[in-house]
Formats: C-alpha cells, structure tokens, sequence
C-alpha cells in the first residue's frame, strides 16, 4: 500500500521515462555495441605508413597525430553543453556523421591536410561519446541507474572487443588488405548512422530541459534551490545562472580530500595515458615494421588490453580498503608501474614483449577508473557529478594538448617517437614520487592518531579524514 501511494506521489516527468523502458534500454545497448564495430582502427597507423597512403612517421607523429589532442579540446565543452541543450540525440547523428566522415577520408585522402581533417572528426566522436554515456540516465529511474551503466558500458566494451578480433582476423587469416578493411569499416559506421535515426529523442536532460515543477506536487529539483526558488518558479533564472552556482559548489567541493585525490588522478593521468594510447602504434612499427601485412597484431593487442581492462574494472569493484588511508599509496604503487612499463616499451626491440607491457599498461589504468568513479561519485547529486567529470576531463584535455604541443608538434621539440616516450615515462615517473611522498605523509599522520591519548592531546589534532557514510552525503545530494 505504502508502495502505491509513492507511485501516486511521483511526478508524471519523474514516471514517463520509465514506461517501456527496457525495450529503449536494450536498443539502446545494441546501437552501443553496433556502433564500436570498426575493424579498420587499430590498423589506421600501419595503413597511414604503409605503400597505401605512404606518409613518413615524420609527418604522421609530429603534423597529423597532433591535431587529435587540438580538436578534441576545441569541441569538448560545445559538445558537452550542446549534448544537454539538444537532448543527447542530434549529437549522435554528428558523432555517426563524423565517422563516416573520417572513414571517407582515409579511404579517398591523400594528402597531409586530408588525414589533419580525419584527425579533427575523431576529436568530434570521441568528445560526442558524452552524448551515449548520459542517454541512458534519461530512460529509466535513478534506482535504475547502476545496473543500465553497467549494461551501456559492457555493450560497449564487447563491440570494442568484438571489433578488435574481427579486424584481426581478417588481417591474419583472411589476408585483407588495409584498404579493403577500411571499406568495411566505412560500411559499419555508415549502419551506425542508420541505428541513430530511430532512437528515441528524450523529453529532458540534466541541466537545460527539465520538467516542470508546478502544479504537479513535484519537490524542487537540486538545480531550482540553488538558483534560490521554489518549486513554481519559471525555467529561465537558473538557466542562466544555475551553471555558474554549480561551478562554484565544485569548487567547494574540491576541499574534500578523497575528492581532490581522484579528480587530480584522473586529470594527470588519463592525460599521460591517452597520449600513450595515440603514439603507441607508431612505436610499434618503429620496433618491427612488418613488411606483411599478416604479421600485424595491433588487432589482437587491442582484444587482450580491452578484455583485460574490462577484468580489472569489474575486479577493483570488490576491494575493500580503507581508501582515506590507503590512495595515495595505490595510485602511487600503480603509477609507478605503469612508468616501468613504459620504459619497458620504449626500450625492449622484442615486439610481443612490448605488446604485453601495452596490454598490463592500459589494465592497470583501467582497473583504477572505476575506484576513482565511486570516489568522485559517492557523495555528489546526478547534476554535480556529471559537472565534476566534464570538468576532470576538460582540464586533461588541456594539459594533454600542452604536452602535446610541446613534445610532439613540429612547432614545438618535433620528438620522434622513441624521445616521446622517455618524456612520457619521466611524465609517469614523477607522479609515482608525488603520489608516494603523499602517501608517507598520510601515513606519518595517521601514525600520529594512533598514539595514547594524552601524548596526542599534546601534539596538533589528528587532521587524518574518516570515511565518509552514505547518511553523510553532501548537501546537494541530499536535495535531489
């Protein structure tokens, strides 16, 4: 009975989303898992450097790859604010519209300025993957939300996998060429856009369509109380301040450790990552530059990292630790790691030897991910957390374009790919010692909080932070 009276009590916004919701949701997945099939990805270096296009490691390294880091960093915030604005469907169609455009161009381009232009609309996809990722919070209830995110995010890391064999495959036993490859690739993503067009266009979004609150009986939203209104105020005073008021609230936010903690990972060093992943197959073929097409496994190093990263994502969800005491010490043992692999790569002439540090490389990064998510997440509302990440994500975008332009554009030192990487294992090297030193710190301190009473009455009060209770969530959580 209690049940059915919430029922009657919820808004008619808060319910309609939730009608039918399983038919949208595993659309939904199957257009995620369709929409990753490109075999020709992991093949796109070899075929740039290849009798295919022909162009020097020079101009691939130092004149192409660089403008991916630039108009990645150009679109993200248009792209974040337009995915909200436009409810999330027409910047999937620009997503579809941008892969078959890179696709079109890899398989009729052939100058420099051609392969830029392919490099810029791979910086629109993968900042329009924003769009995929907060569809489906507008389809089902919040209870709802953890069990579609899992779903959305394995459907995409099996098209991922899935494609990575098949490209593979067809490399090693099909003998298809890179073009010919590329082909196929163009037909998929060209389906892809045609599994856009019958999505559903959602009715709302986090910030800019919201449903109304009045005369419903609807409580005030997070975003109504922090423009200073209530429930039957109008949509326009928040529109046009309530952005700035969040911006301010992460702000104050920033002074919760764990929270400062895993924002900071996750801006240095998914920037030292993602400048890895670009430049590690020019460091392949600069190691064993296979005259054989056959003898290529970029594929299958891509189906082994993307499967073990999915391993080491699901496994880091059951460590239980005190992470108030133990962070700093993990990410700094992991990031260490993760600069041995790196030197590891750029000096071993062993390819298969390389292909598994890649492999361990991207694991261990991806194992961390989903602990920094629950970190950043735990005590954030749907509307600040989605903030937090797009601001995480804006400001490693920026450092990665700073290196980027510093290391590898021409304009800057020009490295070849080999220096590059000495840079990027100095780039991880000094994390690791940040991080650790971090975690001596927190232990001295918490060493400290452990002594008897009346010596620790006689020393500065223990600062060292306790784990924070679901009861005692933020504020902000606690209105939505």
């Amino acid at each position: 009975m209690l049940k059915k009276d919430e029922d009657v009590k919820k808004p008619a916004s808060e319910k309609a989303p939730d009608q039918g919701w399983k038919l949208q949701v595993f659309y939904l997945c199957f257009y995620g898992f369709m929409t990753q099939i490109r075999p020709g990805e992991s093949f796109i270096t070899p075929y740039l450097l290849g009798p295919d296009k022909n162009f020097t490691q020079a101009e691939v390294s130092n004149v192409i790859m660089p403008v991916l880091s630039y108009s990645y960093m150009a679109v993200l915030v248009p792209i974040f604010l337009l995915t909200d604005y436009l409810r999330y469907k027409p910047v999937l169609v620009l997503q579809s519209l941008s892969h078959i455009s890179i696709w079109l161009l890899l398989v009729l381009g052939t100058s420099v300025l051609a392969m830029q232009l392919m490099e810029f609309f791979y910086g629109v996809t993968m900042a329009a993957r924003i769009a995929y990722s907060s569809y489906i919070f507008s389809l089902v209830a919040p209870s709802r939300y953890q069990r579609m995110a899992s779903y959305s995010r394995s459907a995409v890391l099996l098209g991922v996998f899935t494609s990575s064999v098949l490209g593979q495959l067809c490399i090693t036993l099909g003998g298809v060429s890179f073009l010919t490859l590329n082909y196929v690739s163009l037909g998929f993503v060209s389906f892809g856009l045609l599994l856009t067009l019958f999505l559903e266009r959602p009715r709302r979004s986090l910030f800019f369509n919201r449903p109304e609150g009045a005369g419903d009986g609807a409580v005030p939203t997070e975003l109504d109380k922090m423009a200073g209104r209530g429930s039957g105020g109008g949509r326009r005073g928040w529109r046009e301040a309530t952005l700035f008021r969040m911006l301010r609230e992460v702000g104050a936010l920033a002074r919760q450790p764990q929270l400062r903690l895993w924002s900071l990972w996750w801006v240095f060093n998914s920037a030292g990552y993602y400048l890895m992943l670009y430049y590690v197959h020019i460091l392949w073929n600069e190691i064993y530059p296979a005259m054989n097409n056959r003898r290529v496994y970029n594929g299958g190093v891509d189906a082994a990292s993307t499967l073990l990263g999915a391993g080491a994502s699901f496994a880091a969800g059951y460590m239980k630790i005190r992470w108030t005491l133990w962070s700093e010490l993990v990410i700094g043992v992991v990031t260490a790691f993760q600069a041995g692999l790196l030197l590891l790569m750029n000096t071993t002439s062993n390819i298969w030897l390389c292909y598994v540090a890649y492999v361990l490389f991207r694991g261990s990064y991806q194992f961390l991910v989903p602990i920094a998510i629950f970190h950043i997440a735990t005590s954030l509302s749907k509307e600040l957390c989605a903030l937090v990440f797009g601001v995480n994500t804006f400001f490693a975008t920026v450092l990665k374009t700073i290196i980027t332009i510093i290391v590898a554009d021409k304009r800057g030192l020009g490295l070849s790919v080999h220096p590059q990487f000495y840079v990027y294992f100095g780039y991880f090297t000094l994390l690791a010692v940040v991080y650790l030193l971090a975690a001596v710190g927190v232990g001295i301190q918490h060493s400290r909080c452990k002594q008897p009473r009346e010596v620790a009455l006689a020393k500065e009060p223990c600062q060292l932070p306790a784990e924070v209770p679901v009861q005692e969530k933020s504020p902000e959580a606690d209105a939505v």
